[in-house]
């Protein structure tokens, strides 16, 4: 149950085609539970959106620059899949806001599967997330605005905050292949009763 990650150093623009079973053994040529992060824009159309309630609004995602995460799992099913993005979320909250310091003026939220940014009362959206189930896996996108320009609500940047996307990327692949390296580990030790 092992989770291979990688950082792909070229951009790529996320248009939801991409949440899509082997997209990501088509990138690494592996085969196997994957996270992978990339930076580029975001340009998801209506009738690529996943969320059927978005896509009943006539919802769209656009950002100039966002960071990307996709992740597969194979041996997940959908429930759990949303299970860990929550806590994927979660974890990328704290690990903004200790980035940020305790002297920063922003405070990143998390507002279930959304992050946002508050600042002298005013609340900014930091991200979109989406997970999936396909015939023979649970898919994930979470993408964190860069440069929102485009945006349809409200949104800020981690450029804004001061802070190096590829770092961040890169520290967070880290992160949660360690979380789920002890998530098989914690499902592994334990006697039967």
């Amino acid at each position: 149950m092992s989770l291979e990650i990688y950082f792909f150093e070229n951009e790529i623009t996320y248009t939801g085609n991409e949440l899509r079973p082997h997209w990501i053994s088509e990138q690494t040529k592996a085969f196997s539970s994957s996270l992978v992060s990339f930076l580029g824009p975001c340009d998801v159309s209506t009738n690529e959106m996943v969320d059927v309630e978005d896509k009943i609004e006539g919802e769209f995602i656009k950002a100039r620059q966002m960071i990307h995460f996709i992740a597969e799992w194979f041996q997940d099913s959908l429930p759990l899949a949303v299970t860990k993005q929550r806590l994927f979320i979660a974890s990328f909250c704290d690990l903004l806001n200790q980035e940020l310091g305790k002297d920063n003026l922003h405070t990143v939220v998390r507002e279930g599967n959304d992050l946002y940014v508050s600042k002298s009362g005013e609340k900014r959206k930091l991200s979109v997330s989406i997970v999936t189930a396909s015939s023979v896996s649970c898919l994930f996108h979470f993408g964190v605005n860069i440069e929102p320009a485009g945006a349809p609500i409200a949104a800020i940047g981690i450029t804004e905050l001061g802070l190096n996307p590829s770092i961040l990327a890169k520290k967070m692949l880290s992160l949660w292949q360690k979380e789920e390296k002890e998530i098989s580990k914690s499902i592994c030790k334990v006697l039967p009763r």
